[in-house]
């Protein structure tokens, strides 16, 4: 990497906001007035999401967090809510790094994300079997660094 790349870490550190905030009301509820818009990519990899809800939102889908929303579980990569659509509870887990937006407008406070760019999980690659003179070598190569 040629230097740093500040914008990702500002991004990184405005999800850990959003993190915060929803681990806040996990635990106590939404004091107040307080509730929130959160706008995410559908597509980004490790949305769950009901195959419906998908289909009439391919790119992107807003939720409101708040007054009906149940069994709000935070971890470190996303959230887990059940929220009503259409008279129906779906359970849905929206990785942070598919935010395009959270609002709280009785805070008067947003943030715009850039979502984070998509990295394919590396599969490990099988050791090459070298044979000299009859012996099976396992080639270590592709496993040390660089």
């Amino acid at each position: 990497m040629d230097g740093f790349n500040y914008e990702e870490m500002v991004q990184e550190g405005l999800r850990g906001v959003v993190h915060e905030a929803l681990e806040t009301a996990a635990l106590n509820g939404l004091p107040g007035a307080h509730h929130f818009y959160i706008a995410f990519k559908t597509d980004y990899p490790g949305v769950q999401l009901a195959d419906y809800l998908r289909e009439r939102h391919p790119d992107e889908m807003t939720i409101v967090i708040q007054h009906q929303y149940w069994g709000l579980e935070v971890d470190e990569k996303g959230f887990y809510i059940s929220l009503s659509f259409s008279d129906s509870q779906e359970r849905i887990y929206v990785p942070f790094h598919a935010l395009l937006s959270f609002m709280d407008p009785h805070a008067k406070f947003g943030l715009q994300f850039t979502p984070a760019p998509i990295v394919e999980e590396e599969v490990p690659a099988t050791p090459k079997v070298v044979s000299e003179n009859g012996d099976n070598i396992v080639s270590l190569d592709m496993f040390r660094k660089k």
